[in-house]
């Protein structure tokens, strides 16, 4: 058997697969190590896709001709754009998915991969030289002793290191449910970065049965007309499987609260840091005991499965404390529990120890993506797949590397927040964390990135001139618009604009008849490029101001921060950033930038009223 390879990925969940992809579409002789190759990109937690920022990320990887937005756009089962009310650069297209065909089309399509082997193995240590002063991978090896060889390795464990999940007071190893923890790995790992390790901590919620379920007594959430997913391609897009919404009561909250010492993380016995903002229903309970309710998104697993997903009730409660209060909520008065919930800790490093490719500064060709630097989430754990593999590989051809900045995407904001300022809690992703959010929109991503693709060799010739096609079309479509003033037909019909098919008839036929005048391909102009020409005209003034704040910012960036500076004092700015201000006390308007959520608006705030002090009237910028 050949153990030599140029990139070796450890970990076949999102992160791995996408690392993998990339590699060996690159050209590099890759190499994924799983502990079962039948079950690489499982969702062993909510089966979405997507989300506002989520989605975004989602949409960036496939500029790169990624696999995830590949699987979502055969396996969805419902698909909703969330936050329509407001402009596209917020919106975030979410699919609810199949996991089950998701897994099963991931193993068809990477075991059809040119330049990937995978085989099924338990990764013990990484493996390193110290020549020429300093640190080398040379490659890693698995359980049964066999050693594999490799320049660049990738490492995308999930929480399978040192994993160890809670029920109540019950608590056994695994990396995720009825699977092995990995136990060994991260302190090589450890060894190798001279980096300390890390606990963090996630859940998951029960899994009901659905025929115990009265769905009669949920609400159904509105489908909506959608032409394009995540893929370059359109297409018209159905609702296979409907999703509901039910809620949480008063009852249900006195079940959980007078069990609060029964939970594992109410007890002591979890150490890990949990996610902010997908808190375990216990904790919701906890932290706000006068709210009256809250909302359970009713989910289905698979087009064939029987067991239902109720997201928002994460929980480490004991499974008869789970099923007492399920029990209590309106139309699970007779539910069955398949599955139960539990939440689980495991090992991560601190992402500071990173470059911006994701090699660890300490081992030259060490790469880290996923969970085990901080992150939760599949959709954040795919955007540092597809770099830390293509970086990996670029590594493995003598090549310079490759960097996404947080000015051009929303990858690059994720990646720079983490390896500037490192993780304490799981990090997610939000629109709100990126300064240039009007700029960094679904509808534009392949306009902002595809070039890059195709610069690394990811991108066919084929869907490349197709995007060339459609590049024309939008630029063209966009200097029509600015150069026939705001009164026209065109301009009023683009301000009006959403996704339903009605409502975009206007301006499509007033551009395809302008198009075809001037020899552009019509079938360039899909919905997603009609939303970008959207966005670009009704927006043109915003877009502007947005680039002045963003110089704003740059020009201000050595602006002192003082020392013993109220934040509580600074009108505008949410709770949550005054705490987060505090915590990392930046220096100068330049961390505070770094700050993971920090917006244009609450640094031009800031800004403001920094200039206003006395100690810095002296100071030019």
């Amino acid at each position: 058997m050949n153990t030599t390879f140029d990139v070796i990925v450890v970990g076949g969940g999102h992160a791995g697969i996408e690392a993998a992809y990339a590699a060996a579409r690159m050209g590099s002789k890759t190499l994924l190590l799983t502990l079962d190759e039948n079950k690489v990109a499982s969702m062993p937690c909510n089966p979405s896709v997507g989300g506002l920022g989520k989605g975004h990320m989602v949409f960036e990887v496939s500029a790169f001709g990624g696999l995830m937005p590949k699987l979502c756009s055969k396996t969805y089962l419902q698909a909703r754009m969330l936050n329509t009310s407001k402009g596209p650069a917020v919106q975030g297209l979410r699919l609810q998915i199949d996991k089950y065909a998701y897994n099963k089309l991931a193993v068809e399509m990477l075991q059809q991969t040119p330049n990937l082997t995978i085989i099924s193995a338990m990764t013990m240590a990484v493996l390193w030289n110290n020549e020429d002063g300093s640190r080398k991978i040379t490659g890693v090896r698995t359980a049964d002793g066999t050693v594999y060889h490799a320049p660049a390795v990738v490492i995308t464990t999930g929480t399978f290191m040192r994993g160890l999940v809670h029920v109540g007071r019950t608590r056994y190893r695994a990396g995720r449910r009825g699977e092995d923890a990995v136990y060994g790995l991260s302190d090589t790992i450890a060894e190798a970065m001279q980096a300390p390790l890390g606990r963090l901590k996630t859940g998951t919620p029960p899994r009901l049965v659905r025929e115990s379920l009265d769905f009669s007594q949920f609400e159904q959430q509105e489908s909506q007309p959608l032409k394009f997913l995540y893929e370059f391609d359109e297409l018209d897009v159905e609702e296979k499987m409907p999703c509901y919404i039910a809620y949480t009561n008063e009852a249900t909250h006195k079940i959980i609260s007078d069990n609060l010492h029964l939970s594992a993380l109410y007890s002591g016995n979890i150490k890990g840091t949990g996610p902010r903002y997908c808190p375990s229903i216990e904790d919701k309970v906890g932290r706000y005991p006068d709210r009256p309710s809250h909302h359970i998104f009713i989910e289905p697993e698979g087009a064939d499965s029987n067991e239902i997903y109720p997201a928002g009730l994460s929980t480490s409660l004991p499974l008869e404390v789970q099923l007492a209060y399920i029990r209590s909520i309106k139309g699970m008065e007779n539910a069955e529990i398949a599955k139960c919930g539990y939440a689980i800790e495991y090992d991560f490093i601190q992402p500071t120890h990173l470059t911006h490719t994701l090699e660890a500064k300490a081992v030259r060709g060490l790469f880290l993506a996923g969970q085990i630097n901080g992150t939760t989430g599949y959709e954040e754990a795919a955007g540092q797949g597809l770099i830390a593999g293509i970086n990996a590989s670029l590594l493995a051809a003598g090549k310079p590397p490759f960097v996404l900045s947080r000015q051009e995407s929303y990858i690059g904001v994720m990646i720079d927040d983490l390896v500037t300022l490192g993780a304490d809690e799981p990090y997610r992703m939000f629109t709100s964390r990126a300064e240039r959010r009007l700029v960094l929109r679904q509808d534009n991503v392949f306009v902002r990135l595809m070039p890059y693709a195709r610069a690394l060799g990811l991108i066919d010739d084929t869907l490349w001139l197709r995007f060339l096609d459609e590049k024309a079309v939008i630029e063209a479509s966009v200097r029509y618009a600015h150069a026939h003033g705001n009164q026209s037909e065109l301009f009023k019909a683009l301000h009006c604009i959403v996704f339903t098919a009605v409502e975009q008839a206007a301006a499509r036929t007033i551009l395809e008849q302008k198009l075809a005048q001037e020899g552009l391909p019509v079938g360039a102009l899909s919905s997603r490029a009609l939303l970008s020409v959207h966005a670009e005209v009704k927006y043109a003034g915003y877009l502007q101001k947005e680039l002045i704040e963003s110089d704003k910012a740059v020009r201000y960036q050595q602006l002192i921060i003082p020392a013993r500076f109220d934040y509580a004092e600074l009108p505008g700015l949410s709770f949550e950033l005054q705490q987060k201000l505090r915590h990392y006390s930046p220096k100068n308007i330049a961390q505070a930038q770094l700050i993971p959520g920090m917006t244009p608006a609450a640094i031009s705030i800031l800004i403001f009223q920094l200039r206003m002090q006395p100690e810095c009237a002296p100071c030019e910028f």
